[in-house]
């Protein structure tokens, strides 16, 4: 699992950091005085006088001040993050510059010697304690500038040095920090919690229906094969297939939720906390009637032929023909020799459900504009909020994994020719 997981976010992080037109360039094409979607110009060329310490300031809050395998690191939790930091530039042959405390009125003082060196000092007694400084060379400078605005020959002439108090500890996944938002300063953590007892609901109400229903259903058609049951039930179960969910659920806010017969998004009501408490499982499940049936239209048609075909090999198993020759009686033989049997397939399946108990489907969620844990994903993906898609992936993925072993101890204990010793 480890290496595995590992794989997935690096792959992932790697195409979010070379993918162009992320957030870093679009504030980029802002402050160049360019409209969007158009090719990024030199700041000759721009008209704009852009600075080094602007465009290092936005490397910073972005995250794209540092080789991006040590972003990378930071993030893993195996490197110390910058936390909280503040820069100042120094005046033209000065070697002593003030940079604010951020969040406070404080200051420090930054020494710098010719070889690079730096120190800190408190100014009236403020402790420098737990701080540190990095000294930002005009080279420096000129290797983020060049990285940023293709196309120049040049820095801006008299670029200063340019000082950086920080502060950094360990807050990775290693410690459990999945980062904060960009866009709403929130952490991840914080936003995920509030999202997941809403795909949670929708989960855990789809596996019981899925299981409740798919199951017995498959049973009756495996052995009323071919009669009128088990052609109005296969019509049904594969129309409802060939729809993709987020499609049906298009059709559904169409055709029936504009016409007033449920709503047309959202979990609950505006007026869910004045409501009793019958009232609220009224209002409840009346919301989510119409995702539900966006979320079974595609399974059902799954687990109910898995059931059926597997149930109607082992129904003409010569096992299960002998045991009936021997006086056995034929549901006897049914639901005592060959459902168990049967059911093994079917094991293969409980993990895959794991991740979708959680993590919901965020199509659907965007459709009826259900704030779950899908339309988290969906909104940053659409937003390039890095922090969030990372940490909603590394959940995701992590619940899949879970399911791989979920499903193959369910296999170990349904199969009884299967054995971990």
């Amino acid at each position: 699992m480890p290496p595995t997981l590992l794989g997935i976010t690096l792959l992932v992080f790697v195409i979010m950091r070379l993918v162009p037109g992320g957030p870093m360039e679009e504030d980029l094409k802002k402050l160049m005085g360019q409209g969007e979607g158009k090719a990024t110009k030199s700041r000759e060329q721009s008209g704009f006088s852009l600075k080094p310490d602007m465009l290092i300031k936005l490397a910073g809050d972005y995250d794209r001040d540092k080789p991006n395998i040590i972003h990378y690191l930071e993030w893993l939790g195996l490197m110390p993050r910058d936390i909280s930091k503040s820069a100042a530039l120094f005046e033209k042959d000065s070697l002593e510059t003030e940079v604010s405390l951020p969040g406070t009125t404080d200051s420090v003082k930054v020494n710098r010697s010719p070889d690079g060196k730096a120190s800190i000092e408190g100014l009236n007694g403020v402790s420098v304690a737990g701080w540190k400084v990095r000294i930002q060379s005009p080279v420096d400078q000129w290797n983020i500038w060049k990285k940023w605005v293709p196309g120049s020959i040049s820095m801006p002439k008299d670029t200063p040095y340019r000082a950086e108090i920080y502060q950094s500890r360990f807050a990775g996944l290693l410690q459990g920090k999945l980062g904060s938002s960009m866009k709403y300063q929130e952490p991840v953590s914080v936003m995920v919690r509030q999202r997941m007892p809403i795909s949670l609901f929708y989960g855990v109400i789809e596996i019981l229906l899925i299981y409740g229903i798919c199951l017995p259903l498959g049973i009756v058609k495996a052995i009323k094969h071919r009669s009128w049951l088990d052609h109005v039930s296969s019509i049904v179960v594969f129309a409802g297939y060939a729809i993709p969910g987020y499609a049906l659920g298009a059709l559904l806010v169409v055709y029936v939720c504009a016409n007033g017969f449920f709503p047309m998004g959202g979990f609950v009501s505006e007026n869910f906390r004045e409501l009793g408490m019958m009232g609220k499982i009224h209002d409840l499940f009346y919301h989510a009637a119409m995702p539900l049936v966006c979320y079974l239209v595609g399974a059902f048609a799954m687990m109910t032929m898995m059931v059926k075909n597997s149930l109607m090999d082992h129904l003409a198993a010569d096992y299960v023909r002998t045991a009936i020759a021997k006086g056995v009686s034929f549901k006897r033989a049914v639901f005592r020799h060959a459902l168990r049997n049967s059911l093994i397939p079917l094991a293969t399946t409980v993990g895959g459900n794991v991740s979708i108990l959680v993590a919901g489907s965020m199509f659907i969620e965007k459709i009826f504009d259900i704030n779950g844990f899908g339309l988290l994903q969906f909104n940053a993906l659409i937003e390039r909020d890095e922090y969030v898609i990372m940490g909603t992936l590394t959940i995701a993925a992590f619940l899949m994994l879970i399911g791989n072993m979920i499903s193959d101890i369910a296999v170990a204990l349904v199969d009884p020719k299967i054995s971990f010793e």
